[in-house]
């Protein structure tokens, strides 16, 4: 076998589709999981690539998520609240169906929520806010996790990564897009450093007597640390209240009781706010799209770069030249797709 494989996006697409529908996920599910993990791969984010497909189909082997669930939405007339049930089943066919009304209701109220509840969680966030970005709208997507993060000053897991992410559009440009944990690393990061056999920088992690290490293993089973200190951690407790408590759905620490285990895809609720940049800017003067373009030409000009450009350029490249996998990538997804929900424990 080469040492590389080159699909295109369709390719992937239908592998990665087959892959979970052999598994059991209806189609509604299988769709919307391979769209995000195909997006993963285009934009060279191996952490949210195909190397999530065992987890998910971990979570379904475990019972914590429904393969077959048929997400259901709640409308009440004249509410900037748009909420969608995801029948325990993931987050991406829930986000899928709701899109349309979101979107809808933030043109028409200049802003807009969506809550999601019920659901597992999946992948990264930039998906949701670039598709909120692609219908000219702003957006902030954050969703709690389980508990991994200790809080500054503390000694144990307490908080979730907690993912926070927000776009704004740019007609005829890809959208300002930023999609980070609330943790120095995603937890995926230290996995994937543990498979490689690379040590974690300094400042990534504690140990389970809440000592710093650099060893992934050490990490794994203790805390990971928050992201500027204090200021990451109080960002981290405010997505706990807002897309936990908020919403009525599980803190961090929940979903971990829940579960049991960090293995598996976590359980909780997801909080997407739209915005209208022209309704918000109507009566002052100005575009906003154009002064954001000034704002951003500003950034660059330092030499400074805007986040997602690397994603952006990778985009570009798997777009015109296909998406390129290893052999030992190739070889999982063959087991995955001949094995289906045997290949995993």
């Amino acid at each position: 076998m080469s040492e590389t494989t080159i699909l295109t996006t369709t390719a992937l697409q239908e592998r990665v589709e087959a892959i979970f529908r052999k598994a059991g996920l209806n189609v509604i599910q299988a769709g919307a999981l391979a769209r995000v993990i195909v997006a993963g791969e285009r934009d060279a984010c191996k952490s949210h690539g195909v190397y999530r497909i065992e987890g998910a189909l971990r979570t379904v082997k475990a019972g914590k998520v429904k393969p077959d669930a048929v997400p259901e939405l709640a409308l009440e007339e004249g509410s900037a609240i748009v909420k969608v049930n995801a029948a325990d089943g993931f987050a991406n066919a829930a986000f899928e169906l709701a899109l349309p009304k979101l979107t809808e209701r933030a043109r028409s109220s200049g802003l807009a929520a969506l809550v999601i509840n019920d659901c597992t969680h999946f992948s990264a966030l930039w998906p949701e806010v670039e598709a909120l970005t692609a219908e000219g709208l702003a957006a902030l997507v954050m969703c709690p996790s389980y508990a991994t993060v200790a809080p500054t000053g503390g000694n144990k897991p307490l908080l979730g990564t907690n993912p926070f992410a927000f776009g704004w559009p740019r007609p005829g440009k890809p959208p300002y897009v930023f999609d980070f944990a609330t943790s120095v690393a995603a937890r995926g990061e230290i996995e994937l450093h543990r498979r490689a056999g690379k040590p974690l920088p300094e400042g990534w992690a504690i140990d389970a007597e809440g000592n710093p290490t650099t060893d992934p293993e050490a990490a794994l089973a203790g805390a990971m640390l928050p992201f500027g200190g204090h200021k990451g951690s109080a960002i981290g407790t405010m997505i706990e209240l807002l897309a936990g408590i908020m919403i009525g759905d599980l803190t961090s620490p929940e979903v971990l009781a829940y579960l049991g285990t960090t293995t598996l895809a976590p359980f909780h609720g997801e909080l997407i706010i739209a915005f209208s940049p022209e309704a918000f800017a109507a009566g002052r003067p100005g575009n906003p799209f154009a002064r954001a373009e000034v704002l951003f030409e500003a950034i660059v000009g330092q030499g400074a770069r805007l986040p997602s450009q690397r994603r952006y350029v990778a985009r570009a490249k798997s777009e015109a030249e296909g998406i390129t996998l290893t052999a030992a990538e190739i070889e999982q997804l063959d087991r995955l797709l001949a094995l289906g929900l045997d290949a995993v424990a």
